[in-house]
C-alpha cells in the first residue's frame, strides 16, 4: 500500500484473483474504534473470516459501504451485515443510475451486458451524489461516479478516495453497456479531477499516489481509443468485434471479450454524439460507420 496511507485505513484482499480482478478485491476497513467496511467483496467463506478477524474486541463494524454491484465487490454485504449490525450503503440497486439510453438497450436485449451482475444486491440505505456520513469525527463523502457501472460510487475520507473500479493503476476501466456508460464515465472523470484527493485506493490492484494523474491518463487513453476506432472506421463499416481484433492486437487471448464491450461503449457513445452511425438497431452484430 502506498506510504501516505492513513494509519486509520487497511486493506484485506479477497481471494479472488483472475484476469478481471488482479490479485483480488480490495476490502478496506476505516477506523480505529467504529470500523466502516468498503467492499466487503465476494461471498466468499476465507474472505468473510479475515475480516471478521480482522476486528478487535473493542472494534466494532458500524458501516458496510458497497462501491457497485458487481459479483466480486457486494454479495458477502449482506453475510456481514446480518453477522455486526451494521447497515448497507450505496447508490441503489443493480439497476441504479443508468441513463434512460441505457435502460432502453438492456429493454431491447440485443447487446447483451450483465456480467458479474449481483442482481440481488439491495441496500438498506442509498446514498444521493454528495451525501455526508460522519465516521469517526470525520466526513465520509459519497460520490457518485457511474461509467463502470450505474451505481457506482466513490468514498472520500481522511484525505484518501476509495475509487472503486472507476479508477484503477493496473488497468483501465472496463465498461461494458448497458451496465456501463462511456460517456458517464467521462462526466464522472471530470467531476473528480474537480476534488482535492491525490491518494487513490482502488477496488484492485495496488494505491494510486497520484490520483489526478491516473484520471488524466484514463481519459487521454480513452480519446486515443476513439481515435483508432474512427481511423479504422473510415476505411469500411465493421462491427464491435471486429474492430476489437483489429485494434487489441497485443491483449492476452482471454480479454478480447472484454476489448470487444469496450469498443462497443465507444461505438453507442459516438452514435450518441452523432460521430458514427449504425446499420440497423444497436446490437452486437450491427456494422458501425463513420458520419
Amino acid at each position: 500500500m502506498a506510504k501516505t496511507q492513513p494509519p486509520q485505513i487497511r486493506r484485506l484482499v479477497a481471494p479472488n484473483p483472475s484476469p478481471m480482478t488482479y490479485t483480488g478485491t480490495n476490502t478496506y476497513l476505516l477506523g480505529l474504534r467504529d470500523i466502516a467496511v468498503i467492499d466487503p467483496g465476494p461471498d466468499n467463506d476465507a474472505h468473510f473470516a479475515a475480516i471478521v478477524s480482522a476486528i478487535a474486541p473493542d472494534q466494532k463494524i458500524t458501516k458496510i459501504l458497497v462501491t457497485h454491484a458487481h459479483l466480486d465487490h457486494a454479495p458477502l454485504a449482506r453475510r456481514l451485515s446480518a453477522h455486526c449490525g451494521a447497515q448497507i450503503y450505496a447508490y441503489g440497486d443493480s439497476g441504479a443510475g443508468r441513463t434512460a439510453q441505457m435502460i432502453a438497450l438492456s429493454a431491447a436485449g440485443t447487446i447483451g451486458g450483465g456480467e458479474g451482475i449481483d442482481y440481488d444486491f439491495q441496500p438498506d440505505i442509498t446514498l444521493k451524489d454528495g451525501a455526508v456520513l460522519d465516521h469517526e469525527g470525520q466526513e465520509l463523502i459519497a460520490i457518485w461516479t457511474p461509467g463502470h457501472f450505474g451505481n457506482h460510487m466513490a468514498f472520500s475520507w481522511n484525505g484518501a478516495l476509495f475509487s472503486g473500479d472507476h479508477v484503477m493503476a493496473w488497468a483501465s476501466t472496463m465498461i461494458s453497456p448497458p451496465d456501463g456508460d462511456l460517456g458517464a464515465f467521462r462526466r464522472s472523470c471530470a467531476q473528480l479531477q474537480q476534488r482535492r484527493e491525490r491518494l487513490y485506493l482502488p477496488g484492485h490492484g495496488d494505491a494510486i499516489e497520484d490520483g489526478p494523474a491516473r484520471l488524466h491518463w484514463l481519459l487521454a487513453h480513452r480519446q486515443e481509443r476513439e481515435s483508432q476506432i474512427i481511423s479504422h472506421l473510415q476505411g469500411q463499416p465493421n462491427t464491435a468485434k471486429g474492430l476489437a481484433e483489429a485494434i487489441y492486437t497485443d491483449i492476452d487471448p482471454r480479454l478480447i471479450h472484454a476489448a470487444t464491450r469496450n469498443v462497443l461503449a465507444h461505438l453507442i457513445d459516438l452514435c450518441e454524439r452523432n460521430l458514427a452511425t449504425c446499420q440497423g438497431p444497436i446490437d452486437l452484430q450491427a456494422k458501425y460507420s463513420v458520419i
